[in-house]
């Protein structure tokens, strides 16, 4: 089957090309059609990977089918180059921050949540993220957002993993740009309570003497106000 593929802004720019077509095997997906432009995206595949994707003029994920004659859209970060993604890959802390330079920008702060050996007094072996990536993403933007609202930042990024993390991986990597560092650390220092309290991510704590879940560090500190007070 043969779909076509759009291409819009930096990306366009740096692929040199609008529009092309791609010729795919019966019951192909969004991430199969996304790993062929990787392919033949050189050194533009990061921007494509940071790209969403509309499937017929609607965002679509990874696993939906694709039919003969569909077009896919890639859709670079928009909104002063913000960028918000829930994905399986490791985290790149420093293609993350760059995406945040601006020639206004005095300031780039960026903020790593990586996974540590110890929780709740207990030796952790790994964690597993779990994530409604589409949600998840709306949330970030909506972070983003509140961030703007509150702060002069320039641009935002903000990345979180899911799967297996072993000790010492980045589950979530946070950005800001901004003309003085002050608004800078403030945004980013906010940005992370927030994705604890309304972002869609869940994490399950591996010990040495057994598991469980953690909707979030949030939840886990009012459950245990909770108790106390009980």
């Amino acid at each position: 089957m043969q779909i076509t593929l759009k291409f819009f802004a930096v990306v366009r720019e740096r692929l040199g090309k609008s529009e092309m077509t791609l010729d795919l095997p019966e019951g192909s997906t969004v991430a199969d059609a996304r790993t062929r432009v990787d392919e033949m995206a050189g050194d533009a595949a990061p921007l494509v990977q940071r790209s969403m994707v509309m499937l017929n003029q609607e965002y679509a994920g990874p696993e939906e089918t694709l039919s003969d004659g569909d077009e896919i859209a890639f859709i670079p970060p928009v909104s002063g180059g913000d960028h918000f993604k829930v994905h399986a890959d490791p985290l790149d802390t420093q293609a993350i921050a760059a995406s945040v330079e601006d020639p206004g920008a005095g300031a780039i702060v960026t903020f790593a949540g990586v996974v540590r050996d110890n929780a709740r007094g207990r030796k952790v072996l790994w964690l597993d993220y779990e994530a409604y990536p589409e949600a998840a993403e709306k949330m970030l933007a909506r972070i983003g957002e509140e961030m703007r609202e509150k702060w002069p930042v320039l641009k935002v990024a903000i990345e979180h993993r899911t799967g297996r993390l072993n000790i010492g991986e980045a589950s979530v990597v946070i950005a800001v740009s901004s003309a003085h560092r002050d608004a800078a650390f403030e945004a980013s220092a906010y940005a992370i309570e927030r994705i604890k309290e309304i972002v869609p991510i869940w994490k399950k704590e591996f010990y040495e003497d057994g598991e469980t879940w953690i909707g979030s560090e949030h939840d886990y500190q009012v459950e245990i106000g909770r108790i106390a007070q009980s």
